[in-house]
């Protein structure tokens, strides 16, 4: 496992019941059944991706998260992941109260789009390709960019509570100074 996915699985509480939106190959779940002793549903869209995460006994759902998270009851998991997944979705503010409303807590990562390097980047006249965001402007499938500024005001706006926020670097956790020194965003929420 690669070190920034660790980290955010040292923030799931162990024997959790937990569903990972935008699962991809099922990594992060596989590790969270193998480490720390979690059941786990993934949902991905694409298609090679969710094989992949079967191969790994992962348990998947082929889901466009645009369509919402209507056949889970509220509180139906303990944590809820989206880890580089809000960027990719329509629908933002949606999705988030829904992964506030199937779970406790909500653990979510993003690229920071704030961060020094790419703030340097902008100055040069061009839109950063860095290893968080690996993609010229016109390839991206990210349809948002967003900030760990950016991402507070929604949680807010969305009557969620923050619980814990830091930025990650070269998977390092970093909690000074976090929206400039944090190349990736990580925030638990919860509902307030």
């Amino acid at each position: 496992m690669t070190t920034p996915l660790a980290v955010i699985a040292d923030l799931v509480p162990p024997g959790s019941r937990v569903l990972d939106l935008g699962c991809g190959d099922g990594r992060l779940l596989a590790h969270l059944r193998d480490s720390r002793g979690c059941t786990g549903l993934g949902v991905e869209i694409d298609a090679d991706k969710l094989i992949a995460a079967v191969q790994k006994g992962v348990d998947v759902l082929q889901l466009d998260l645009e369509q919402g998270l209507s056949m889970f009851a509220d509180d139906s998991f303990d944590v809820v992941l989206q880890i580089d997944t809000l960027p990719n979705i329509r629908h933002t503010e949606n999705a988030l109260r829904e992964t506030a409303r199937v779970g406790r807590l909500g653990i979510l990562s993003f690229a920071n789009f704030a961060h020094w390097s790419i703030r340097l980047r902008l100055l040069t006249g061009r839109l950063p390709v860095t290893p968080e965001l690996p993609y010229e402007w016109y390839n991206t499938p990210n349809l948002r960019i967003a900030t760990y500024a950016d991402f507070t005001r929604l949680a807010a706006h969305c009557g969620l509570r923050v619980v814990q926020a830091f930025g990650l670097r070269g998977g390092r956790r970093i909690d000074f100074a976090a929206g400039l020194l944090g190349s990736e965003a990580v925030f638990c929420v919860q509902r307030a």
